[in-house]
Parts: C-alpha cells; structure tokens; sequence
C-alpha cells in the first residue's frame, strides 16, 4: 500500500488534488484571491494565468464568475480564502449556483467547487473566524464536504470537481499540518457521501464533524485507558449526510454523542441528533448528548477563544455521563 503512496500535508492534499484534476481535464480552472499565497504557489509552475487567476477582493463578483464560467462547460473551482467570506458570496451561492439547474429543468449544470477554509482558533476575531456550514446545509442544490484528513481532502476534492453540482469544501486551517501517506492514483476518489469509520467500538458512538477528529481521538483514547469502547464516526460529507453509517453504529452501541465546532444552535449536531432521535430512538440507552461551540461572537484573544471549542476533557466528561 504505502508503495502507492506518499506523504502530504492536509494543505498539500489540497494542492494535489487541485494539480490532478487540472491536468487530467483542461476545463478545471481555478480563480480566487491571492492564490499564489494561500498555499496554491506550486501550481503556477504547471499553469498560467488562463488557469489560475487571481481576481480583485469582490468575493460576490468572481463568485458569480465562477457560475457563469461553469455555465460554459468549464469546472471552476472558487478559492474564497475564509470560511467567513462565503457571507459576501451568498447571492451567488444560494439563489444562483443551488438554483439554476432545478429553474432550467435540468438544462443547465454548474460543476463549481467552492473553497472555504475555517480560520478559526488562530485569533482572527468575530468577522474571520465562523464555521459556516450549517447555513448552507438548509439550501437545496449544494452538496457539502468537510474532510478531517489529508487522504479524505485529496479523495473528496477530486470527487467535488468531477461532480456535476456545485460543491462546498469546508476546509480547516487547524488541519492544514497533519500529514499522513496519501494515494498517489490520479484517480483515487472517495465518493461524495460517504461516512468512515475512523475507530470500531462498542459502548458509544461519536460522531466527530470536520476538524473536531483529532480532539475525538484523542479523547476516544483516554476513554480506553478507562475500560470505554468508542466507535468515532466522521460523516466527511454533510450534504447528503450518510444516515445509515451513523444509524447502524447507534443500534450497536445505544448511545451517541457528536462533537461539532459550530454552534450549538441549528448545528449539524442538530441535524444529527434528530436524524438518530427519529429513525434511531428504540436504540438509545440514554440522551443524545452534543458538544458543540456555545452560541457567542469568536474573541480576538487567543486565551478566550481557545477555551470556546470542545476540548478532548470535555469530550470524555460528556460520554462518562451517558455509561
């Protein structure tokens, strides 16, 4: 297996994948701010600017290039940087990209991927820091990726831009040093989706979303060193959600806790845990429990807002609660 692989960061899984795919179909083209800084540098050996273009701070306006290119027959893939500036794009995600292909019947695609990375625990402050996924999870027409590991990213980003939808990768600045041997198959995917079981147990599933995953494992380690099984599930894909990986481990091990660093509020811990309260209930041995991010504005100082996120302590403390 490693023979087929190598070594990438979570950030180089990213550019890989993006390099990939752009060779295999000259119609991939990527537009965004600042590209040749924001970890897309090594591309521009390999293209020029009729490929890669950096585009002025108007994040509404190269987002509704982006849909207009991609009405043409090119897959552009949008870099917007940060997570929080998807606010500044929203028309063209929500009411052009999500829309255009059910108010054509069909007769029009846009294959965009849009990138969004979460910029949060590195004091960016309110206006830089959210993770906005679960706004987009109530829009009909975008599919949504959050992957936890650099083989995920790489997989699933090549999968996202050979789909035929618009799709949002919610990528995590927290990751982007994690590495790990990745497949070097320029046609290695993961399918759009599809949930992984990241570790098999027995007491109680977990449920871990986008860059909670090291936190869980972690915390699924101290549990063992306490005689507690932990399954931890990570979906990798929200939009659509993979109910039947989370259902069937809940019929196994009866009880569920899902870590989420949105808040807690219309989260997709939400999400999760009426999904499982209503196909899953007769399964549950105790209270679908959440650890999620509490419904404030992020602080610029790092010593608040690293206290903000689910901790692996907390994590441990909430699935004692439930044996």
């Amino acid at each position: 297996m490693t023979e087929n692989c190598t070594e990438l960061s979570y950030l180089n899984a990213i550019v890989e994948a993006q390099r990939e795919e752009m060779l295999r179909d000259e119609c991939v083209i990527l537009l965004g701010e600042n590209i040749e800084i924001y970890g897309c540098a090594a591309l521009f050996d390999s293209f020029d600017e009729k490929r890669l273009r950096n585009v002025p701070i108007s994040e509404n306006s190269f987002t509704g290039m982006g849909v207009g290119a991609a009405l043409t027959g090119l897959r552009p893939i949008v870099d917007l940087t940060i997570a929080s500036f998807v606010y500044l794009a929203a028309d063209q995600i929500i009411n052009q990209a999500a829309k255009l292909r059910y108010m054509t019947g069909g007769q029009m695609q846009v294959p965009m991927v849009i990138r969004a990375c979460t910029y949060y625990n590195v004091s960016n402050a309110a206006q830089h820091a959210d993770r906005p996924y679960p706004l987009f999870m109530n829009t009909p027409g975008l599919k949504i990726i959050a992957p936890s590991t650099p083989s995920d990213m790489k997989g699933l980003m090549k999968s996202a831009i050979r789909d035929d939808d618009p799709v949002i990768v919610f990528e995590d600045t927290n990751l982007w040093g994690k590495k790990e041997l990745v497949p070097t198959d320029p046609d290695f995917l993961i399918p759009i989706g599809k949930a992984d079981i990241k570790r098999e147990g027995s007491d109680v599933t977990i449920v871990s979303i986008a860059g909670c995953l090291p936190k869980v494992l972690l915390a699924a380690k101290m549990l063992e060193q306490e005689g507690i099984s932990a399954e931890v599930i990570d979906p990798r894909t929200l939009v659509p959600l993979d109910k039947d990986t989370i259902l069937s481990s809940v019929a196994k091990t009866g009880r569920l806790v899902v870590i989420d660093n949105s808040h807690r509020i219309n989260s997709v811990a939400s999400e999760i845990a009426a999904v499982v309260a209503e196909y899953g209930f007769d399964n549950l041995k105790k209270p679908i429990q959440r650890v999620t991010t509490p419904e404030v504005h992020i602080p610029y100082s790092t010593s608040l807002e690293k206290t903000l996120y689910p901790n692996e302590t907390g994590i441990v403390a909430t699935v004692k609660s439930i044996l």
